[in-house]
């Protein structure tokens, strides 16, 4: 039985991995020049998820202001169904509380109903939509924010999905519904 997943800081030894799975995860992959840079990018903050030594997800965002702007999340294929894009959001989520930010935001593909339901789950509300945001099929994206993280019910909403996440992970770490890839 493998170990439970841990979430790392991105590194650059990561990179390869990453690639590996932005490229099975997105129609139109961002170069792996461009995971280089956000790792040394004082305004960003990339993780990944490790299970048995292997990384098998990530996430980024950037840090704009008092905002938090999820970047990307995606998982290996082999291993979705297993909350581990709702571990690598929380971490992104958690982050953002620890540096005192006030809000989040996202695009995800209109077609992405997995992700749009893991993000919901976590406060954020569809404000609008970027027509023809996608470049490989013009779709458009769903702009979502969170638009108060440091507010009492939010934070107490989100302190209980939290919980909620570790415990099943404990009862049942191989199990569940994943965000999938995100972008």
């Amino acid at each position: 039985m493998s170990q439970a997943p841990t979430i790392e800081r991105m590194r650059l030894s990561d990179v390869p991995r990453v690639m590996e799975i932005e490229l099975q995860s997105f129609p139109t992959p961002w170069s792996e020049s461009a995971y280089i840079t956000e790792i040394s990018n004082q305004s960003a903050y990339y993780v990944v998820a490790r299970l048995d030594g292997d990384v098998v997800g990530y996430a980024g965002m950037w840090v704009i202001m008092d905002e938090a702007h999820i970047t990307t999340i995606a998982v290996d294929a082999r291993h979705r169904g297993r909350k581990l894009g709702e571990r690598l959001l929380v971490a992104l989520l958690d982050e953002s509380m620890a540096k005192g930010l006030k809000r989040a935001t996202l695009e995800v593909r209109q077609s992405n109903r997995v992700a749009q339901k893991l993000y919901v789950k976590y406060g954020f509300d569809a404000v609008a939509v970027r027509k023809d945001y996608y470049a490989n099929n013009n779709e458009d994206a769903l702009v979502m924010w969170v638009h108060d993280l440091l507010a009492p019910g939010y934070v107490s909403r989100y302190r209980e999905l939290r919980s909620q996440l570790e415990k099943s992970l404990e009862q049942t770490p191989a199990a569940s519904v994943d965000c999938d890839a995100a972008k």
